[in-house]
This record gives C-alpha cells, structure tokens and sequence, in this order.
C-alpha cells in the first residue's frame, strides 16, 4: 500500500487488530441471522510524510450509510463544546449576520444550531441521513453529500463561500484526504478561516488509545503531517490549541496560503517541535505500541472472567465505536458482558456489530443492579459517571481499561 497522502510506500507497522466489521454497523433483530462482513484492522506509518493510516479494504459509502447511527446531541459534554467554540470563533473572527459558516460532517446540527441562534447564515454538509434529517429538523440547511474539491466548486458557483468552516472530528473520516483539503481552500472568501479538531496522535500513542482505531478513521494525525497535508492543498495552518476532546485533541487554524492575513502564532513550531523531541518521526516512536494494547485487552479479558468466577455481574455504558474495537479484539461476547446501555434511541434494541452484545436503555442499570459499569467512551467518563452516580446506592462502581485497567 502506499500513503493515500505522499504516496510513498508504507513499511513501518504501528498495530495490527486483526479484523473486524465496521464500527458502527450496528445490527438489527433481521442482520443479526445474517453473516457479517468482517475486514482486516491494520494501521501503517508512512515514514516520508509521518501520517499514520489504515490499510484501505472497504470503500466510504458502506462505513457512513443511511443508518448511521453516531448522533453528536446525545453528550452534553460535546454540546457545550461546541457552543463555545461557536462563541470564541464569533468573537475572534468578528462572525455577524453579514458572515457565513458551513460545517463540513455537521451531524446533526449539534453546532450549527448555536450558530443559527445567533442569526449567522450557515450551511451543514453531512452524508449520512439519518443525522441529516436530525439537523433539518432543526431548521438547519444540509447538504447531503461527502465533501471534496467537486462540491466545494459547486459551493462557490452558488455563491456560498466562507467565512468560517469547521470541521470536527471528520479529517480522519475521509480516504482521499488530499482532495478533502483542497475543497476547504476553495470554498473559504480570500480572508476567511478553517478550523479542524482532531484527536491528537501524540495522546493515542503515549495513552494506548488503541480503541480509536476503526475502519472509519482512515488517518490518525498529528500537527507535524497535518501541517504539511494543508500547506500540499492550498492552506496554511496559523494558530493550534490542544484541547481535551476525545481524550485529547488539536484544534487548527487555517488560511488560504494566498491570504496572509492572520500572522503564524508561536504555538505551530512550539508544538511541532515537542513532536519531534518525542520522536514522532521516528520507527522507535511506534514500535511498542502492539504490545502495550495487548496487555489492555489481557487485563480486561482477566476481570470480565474473574468477576464472573465471583458471581459478579459487569455490565457496559456506551455502544461507542471504540468500544467496538476493544470488545471485538478482546474477543468479548455476552457470555462476559450481557448487554450494553446507551442513550442514543437508535442504538436500542440493536446488536453491537462483531461481539452481537445488546444495546439497551439506560432503565435496565436500575433493574439489574450491576456490580460493575465498563464506560466504553472513557473520554467521557465524568459525563457518565455524574449521570449514573445512582449505582453507588448498592455499591456499584466504574471501570475503564484504557490507558489502564481502572475500577472507582
């Protein structure tokens, strides 16, 4: 395989997960008595550009369908997330009712909404129709297709060019990433801005976050190759927060390089910097990573059967994408854990894909008193455990297992 960005062949290994289906191909009463399409999870290190990628072995379209059921509204931790950030970027960019905004994977208007209320004319784009129809139901314009350079032109023909662009959580989603960023440089007004957060591929390796691998995250990315992907297509990175999203995330600024107008910040070379004294462009950066994700996945293995030896019942919280990944390569089923509760009503009554646990409301924690609650999504782990604080009342506690097996 060569590196979807450079295209240079890929050698280094970073891990392999062996397979798995798609992380959010959750099954039905009807798909659960049919096979599953099961794909190899293997991730790779270019070594000319450092952009950390999945080997390609299934196309987009059957990864974000029309179920997709990832709904962003279900977490009010991301809510508020995104209500501040509309908030800075209306006070540092001067956003008025004369700007436009346009959300590229704006799900289901989880930010667009505070954009809306505050009466700036914005734009969603998001593929997936179930979530699109969720931010139409809010009043919200979607268009329904994946972003790139052939819908950025058409943008611009419309004249619905911007000022502002973000992008959440969507830079890792896409294969041609290449084609992705240059549409931010097309559709932008000569001075406007783009903004991408991302999780940080400094905080996954050095935290184990083996979990946020899945079929969907096509790149794992950090500001040194991010840098040099945007400079490639026409944009120039100005300004980085680090930001705690996701178990921790960056946040990029972006300009058409053609702009100039907002000077580069001390905080791009202070932070590429800190990534090469790491030594994330180097081999020995990765090269245990496979092993220390081993050892989660055995410690887990270990408390789910010790506590069942002890007649403990484990239950899960979250039928989160990255806890399909750690079920799945665990190799845990219902035997181990009997069901998983989420919030999110399109989740319910359906099957985790691979382990085939079932996803149920949250009603089923007070009618089975769990001993134990495996958070799933740890990256919202005060969220949840605020939320659950009732299982203390018959001494239930949490668990999480990554970076470490953690009971609380």
């Amino acid at each position: 395989m060569k590196c979807r960005h450079c295209g240079a062949k890929l050698t280094l290994p970073l891990i392999d997960l062996g397979s798995a289906p798609p992380s959010n191909a959750y099954l039905t009463e009807a798909t659960l008595r049919a096979p599953e399409k099961w794909f190899p999870l293997r991730v790779l290190v270019c070594t000319e550009c450092w952009l950390v990628q999945t080997e390609d072995y299934t196309g987009v379209a059957e990864l974000f369908d029309a179920e997709y059921a990832y709904f962003s509204s279900f977490s009010t931790t991301w809510l508020q997330h995104a209500e501040r950030y509309v908030a800075e970027m209306v006070e540092r960019f001067g956003l008025n009712t004369g700007s436009n905004v346009i959300e590229v994977a704006a799900n289901d208007g989880y930010l667009l909404q505070y954009v809306t209320a505050r009466g700036i004319p914005c734009l969603g784009v998001e593929p997936t129709a179930s979530t699109a129809a969720a931010a139409r139901a809010k009043g919200i314009t979607i268009v329904g297709e994946f972003f790139g350079s052939q819908l950025a032109q058409t943008l611009v023909a419309q004249s619905k060019r911007a000022d502002l662009t973000a992008a959440n959580n969507v830079l890792a989603h896409v294969p041609d990433i290449n084609d992705f960023v240059m549409g931010f440089a097309q559709v932008l007004k000569p001075q406007g801005v783009a903004t991408f957060e991302f999780p940080h591929l400094m905080r996954l390796v050095e935290q184990t976050q083996f979990d946020t691998i899945y079929h969907e995250h096509f790149s794992y990315l950090s500001l040194t190759a991010v840098t040099r992907i945007l400079d490639r297509n026409g944009l120039q990175v100005f300004d980085v927060q680090e930001i705690p999203t996701h178990g921790g995330s960056l946040r990029i600024f972006a300009q058409r390089k053609d702009s100039g107008k907002h000077e580069i910040t001390a905080a791009v070379a202070a932070l590429i910097g800190r990534e090469a004294a790491a030594g994330m462009k180097t081999a020995q950066y990765y090269a245990d990573f496979q092993q220390r994700a081993n050892r989660i996945k055995h410690d887990l293995l270990a408390f789910l059967i010790e506590s069942g030896h002890q007649g403990k019942k484990v239950i899960a919280y979250g039928a989160a994408a990255k806890g399909n990944t750690l079920l799945n390569y665990a190799g845990v089923r219902p035997d181990l854990l009997p069901f998983v509760v989420d919030r999110n009503p399109a989740k319910q009554g359906k099957y985790m894909p691979g382990s085939r646990i079932p996803i149920v409301a949250e009603s089923y924690i007070s009618e089975q008193k769990p001993d134990y609650i495996l958070i799933l999504p740890w990256n919202l782990r005060t969220e949840i455990t605020e939320q659950l604080a009732y299982i203390r009342e018959w001494g239930g506690q949490f668990i999480t297992s990554v970076p470490a097996l953690k009971v609380s």
